[in-house]
């Protein structure tokens, strides 16, 4: 699930003892409601409401203690993603189609999408992963403007500057400016999943927060927001990283 906006308190790090274990987790205070735990690579993090008890916070980590020390092992064991050499004949999935890529020495960079393939042109001192890298922004770009053109007149809204974004844990963001970031990355999910971000973050400009009235919103334009949801949360356990 895409994070709060950019413009959220900056988090403090603390810890707390959890049967016997030393647990750091950075504490972020925003206008929410409730209080919420979120555990990823970057270890356990928490949301909470401006005024809430510093004890009342802790009381709900020790509640779900178990939960927390589990997925922090899982984190733990999960190996690091493989990163691929990007050669001739490499398969790779594009908003959820296999696109094989090619790979031919230019002397300039670069790239043609046809049908089911990408043709790399890679002079000799460039890395062919840096040109496919740019192919892939490239294409992500046009389909992220294409969505939100498509998305925005449902909220009565015009498109929004688009920015894209590489942030390893951060699949979009909403500026209370107006514009919106979507991770290049999202490239090699489903297009149902890159419409679900789109919906999302295009909520924000209605909805600044994650409360049921965002919620509403986001479902107006997704009904489905929820399954889509948890397919991007597996896919992104698959994005590959490149040489």
């Amino acid at each position: 699930m895409p994070l709060p906006p950019a413009e959220t308190p900056a988090a403090t790090s603390r810890s707390i003892t959890l049967a016997g274990h030393l647990v750091a987790y950075d504490l972020r205070r925003s206008r929410r409601r409730t209080i919420g735990l979120a555990i990823d690579q970057r270890g356990l993090r928490v949301g909470a409401p401006l005024q809430a008890r510093l004890g009342d916070i802790e009381a709900l980590i020790r509640e779900h203690g178990d939960w927390v020390l589990a997925k922090l092992a899982a984190w733990r064991e999960r190996p690091a993603a493989e990163k691929l050499a990007v050669t001739d004949g490499l398969v790779i999935s594009v908003l959820g189609a296999a696109s094989t890529v090619t790979v031919t020495p230019a002397s300039r960079q670069r790239w043609l999408f046809a049908g089911d393939k990408l043709h790399l042109f890679v002079p000799p001192a460039v890395a062919a992963g840096v040109v496919l890298e740019k192919a892939l922004r490239e294409k992500t770009r046009a389909v992220f403007a294409e969505r939100l053109a498509h998305y925005a007149p449902r909220l009565g809204v015009p498109p929004p500057p688009l920015r894209l974004s590489a942030a390893r844990t951060r699949w979009g963001s909403c500026s209370h400016h107006g514009g919106i970031s979507l991770n290049w990355r999202l490239v090699f999910m489903p297009l149902p999943v890159v419409d679900y971000v789109v919906a999302h973050e295009l909520a924000h400009l209605r909805e600044m927060n994650h409360s049921p009235r965002f919620w509403s919103v986001v479902e107006q334009l997704c009904p489905d927001w929820q399954a889509r949801r948890r397919e991007l949360r597996q896919q992104a356990r698959q994005i590959p990283q490149f040489q």
